[in-house]
């Protein structure tokens, strides 16, 4: 369940790159497409800030950040983004929690796919 904030990005921008970014993270990271979730960050900056992307998705391998990272970075220059900044926010199993209960202590049946 990747989280996508976006971050100094006009609304209807986002919207049309939405669906290329949601196929692009099923196929990179093997998301569900329906378990992407996207949002645009309304921040008032108070000093210079970039444009930004922040991801919050439960840990992977090295690599497979890195596929995530390249597949944003590519998509974002295809469409006049080049200087947007990614990163990640990792999310913890036993921090996470669903119902009051931290989603390592849910049988696995009941975790949301794309868990670990």
């Amino acid at each position: 369940m990747p989280i996508m904030r976006f971050k100094g990005f006009e609304r209807e921008r986002i919207k049309t790159l939405a669906p290329l970014i949601i196929d692009g993270m099923h196929e990179v990271a093997n998301v569900p497409k329906e378990n992407v979730k996207i949002e645009l960050l309304h921040v008032e900056a108070i000093t210079k800030s970039p444009q930004y992307v922040e991801i919050l998705m439960f840990e992977r391998e090295q690599e497979q950040h890195d596929a995530v990272a390249a597949m944003l970075h590519h998509l974002l220059c295809r469409h006049g983004f080049e200087q947007v900044h990614i990163f990640f926010i990792r999310l913890t199993p036993s921090l996470y929690y669903k119902g009051g209960t931290p989603l390592n202590q849910i049988p696995m049946a009941k975790k949301p796919i794309g868990t670990p």
